[in-house]
């Protein structure tokens, strides 16, 4: 028997219209757990992580956990970062992994299996990945992330100022390179519906992006709101006709209201309501 699977892009679209388009980032850096009165160590990993998802699985649409700030306790911090996963999804939110994988061949194919293959302890939702050894390397990806109902979020036009220079080189063909990932990923996405799953990681604090086409008929995780200094205000002038399948992500503008359970809460529907606002505008 053959089993049909709910794309990412239809549930994630059902998400953010349920709950709002807002992402939340887990990002366990020493710093934020030390502002929470943690340690850094497994043992303060665990009390983060565990109180970001019991505070808001139920309320948000995405959670975005970082996996290096999980990786850097070896073993034992996956585990935590597979109990975080379960336990998000286990609540009604849909987890994109950031952990950004980006290979050739086999190796591709490794990372895939890692992230979205559901018989994987890590599976998710959906995985960043990098497409700079070529777009085509994300092949595997791109496969099992059909065959899964999970997504991909391919990072095109990131905010970090040294993304520009691979970003905006321009080709033989007079198209800069992320010109051209994104319109790989409106290739993948076409005659999806309500929305494709596969997109892409664009910055919120780019300002005018109206010489890109950010109509891939797919999601656009948008980092920068909050700490990095955009707000859900700009969203309208950056991404245009696009904004309405804008996942903005929060990371420290919501974790520093941490550990208070309710604090996090209140930061984050102050978040989402100021986003729904903005995008449906």
């Amino acid at each position: 028997m053959t089993v049909t699977v709910t794309p990412f892009g239809t549930r994630l679209r059902e998400a953010m219209d349920s709950r709002g388009p807002l992402c939340v980032g887990i990002d366990p850096h020493a710093a934020l757990l030390a502002s929470w009165g943690l340690g850094d160590d497994v043992a303060g990993l665990e009390t983060f992580s565990r109180t970001v998802v019991e505070a808001l699985a139920e309320e948000v649409a995405v959670f975005k956990p970082q996996a290096a700030f999980f990786e850097r306790f070896g073993s034992r911090g996956i585990a935590v970062l597979e109990r975080t996963v379960a336990d998000a999804r286990a609540a009604g939110a849909l987890v994109v992994m950031d952990a950004k994988r980006g290979d050739i061949g086999s190796t591709m194919a490794a990372y895939a299996e890692t992230f979205l293959s559901p018989s994987s302890p890590l599976f998710s939702d959906a995985l960043t990945v990098t497409p700079y050894l070529g777009y085509g390397s994300l092949a595997p990806a791109v496969e099992l992330a059909r065959a899964s109902g999970a997504g991909l979020f391919v990072l095109a036009l990131t905010s970090n100022p040294e993304g520009a220079e691979v970003q905006r080189a321009v080709r033989e063909d007079g198209r800069s390179i992320g010109a051209t990932m994104l319109a790989h990923l409106a290739a993948e996405n076409a005659g999806a519906a309500p929305m494709g799953s596969f997109g892409a990681v664009v910055g919120a604090t780019l300002g005018d992006l109206s010489s890109f086409d950010l109509d891939i008929n797919g999601p656009l995780l948008a980092p920068g709101i909050g700490a990095q200094g955009a707000t859900a205000a700009d969203l309208p002038a950056v991404f245009g006709a696009a904004v309405r399948n804008v996942v903005p992500n929060v990371s420290r503008g919501v974790l520093k209201h941490g550990p208070d359970a309710a604090a996090l809460r209140a930061s984050a529907a102050g978040f989402a309501e100021e986003i729904r606002k903005a995008v449906s505008a």
